[in-house]
């Protein structure tokens, strides 16, 4: 009895991990309400997002990628954003407000 009890935990513990992980493994993406200038890089929730024109790709995330605070970095670095997740989560009006006090004012992303 003991022996499937330990079982059934271990089990348990191991689709939990591999939800978590798959999870973490969907693309991130960010649109920018506004287009920058060039390609860039920016290093955000433990993964780096490869940026062009309105879009930011974090095609590694971590567990933590998927965030407000991430949102905000973005935001902070590249401007407002318009949308932010994964096929399975977008992150709502609500959310996407609070990303967005964080945002570049305009002119200097268009100086960037």
């Amino acid at each position: 009895m003991k022996l499937r009890t330990l079982a059934a935990a271990c089990a348990a513990i191991v689709s939990v991990s591999f939800a978590g992980a798959a999870l973490a493994d969907d693309p991130i993406t960010a649109k920018l309400q506004a287009p920058i200038a060039s390609k860039t890089k920016v290093i955000a929730g433990g993964a780096v997002f490869l940026c062009e024109g309105d879009t930011c790709v974090a095609s590694a995330p971590s567990s933590r990628t998927y965030a407000t605070s991430t949102c905000k970095d973005l935001a902070k670095e590249l401007g407002a954003v318009a949308s932010f997740g994964g096929a399975r989560k977008q992150l709502d009006e609500t959310k996407l407000g609070a990303c967005n006090v964080a945002a570049l004012p305009a002119t200097q992303v268009a100086n960037r």
